[in-house]
């Protein structure tokens, strides 16, 4: 990993996004993904994938597997069931947390079909769920595969920038989930018409506009779905724009490759 060193602010459209649709899917690619490569668009900082997914109701991902990959998702809409090989099930729904380390490898389903988990008393519903799933590298491939969540709804509440997956040694025993990678961590906010937060400073940022708009402070109008990509720069404000707004903010001390 090397150090950034040309200040640069990069702002990429939601609508130039790489996609792809099928009957139950509708996916927006930040970087390269699946059949879509760009050698030029292939990560960020340390982060490699950064997809929005929008997913049918009674409708997912099939088991499939993963390795050396630590995967956070954050659901914006819905709900979405995951289930993996060692025994994780659950419900990740809107301020809930969840990392997956996929590690010496680990196989997993991710589902819009809550109705069908064993004792569930919920109906069937047809709302589609909508969620973000960004995916880093670990600091050391082969280790054990694990899983983490937690409900962040209470900090978010609170305002300003809640740290809700890191690894890095300033979030020890403050972020809600932790991560196997030391020079990374994500953030949310959620922004009232108005309220402003303050980006930190690192080699590398990313600013994902989640919901809503915002002004960015020296770039101007950032819509839903549009993303930033700073490098060597950071410490400025993001405002809500037109009514509530929220942002996921990517900061990272290295990059991959030279």
């Amino acid at each position: 990993m090397t150090a950034a060193t040309t200040p640069r602010v990069d702002i990429r459209r939601a609508e130039d996004r790489l996609s792809t649709q099928i009957a139950w899917l509708d996916s927006k690619h930040s970087f390269s993904f699946g059949q879509h490569y760009d050698p030029d668009n292939t990560h960020h900082g340390m982060l490699l994938v950064h997809n929005d997914d929008i997913v049918s109701p009674g409708q997912g991902f099939d088991t499939h597997p993963h390795r050396d990959m630590e995967i956070v998702t954050w659901v914006l809409r819905g709900s979405l069931v995951h289930q993996d090989s060692m025994g994780h099930a659950g419900v990740i729904y809107p301020g809930l947390a969840q990392r997956m380390s996929a590690g010496t490898g680990i196989l997993h389903s991710e589902k819009n079909d809550s109705w069908r988990l064993a004792g569930s008393q919920s109906p069937e519903h047809s709302e589609p769920v909508r969620f973000i799933q960004m995916w880093v590298l670990p600091d050391e491939a082969g280790v054990s595969p694990g899983y983490e969540q937690l409900e962040v709804e209470d900090e978010l509440m609170r305002g300003g920038l809640v740290p809700v997956a890191s690894g890095m040694r300033k979030h020890r025993g403050g972020a809600a989930i932790g991560i196997n990678n030391a020079g990374a961590a994500l953030y949310v906010a959620r922004l009232r018409l108005g309220e402003s937060v303050t980006l930190p400073e690192a080699p590398y940022l990313h600013l994902f506009v989640a919901e809503g708009d915002v002004d960015l402070e020296g770039a101007g109008r950032l819509a839903e779905g549009d993303a930033v990509r700073f490098t060597a720069t950071g410490g400025q404000k993001v405002t809500a724009a037109s009514g509530p707004a929220e942002i996921l903010v990517w900061e990272m001390h290295g990059r991959l490759g030279g």
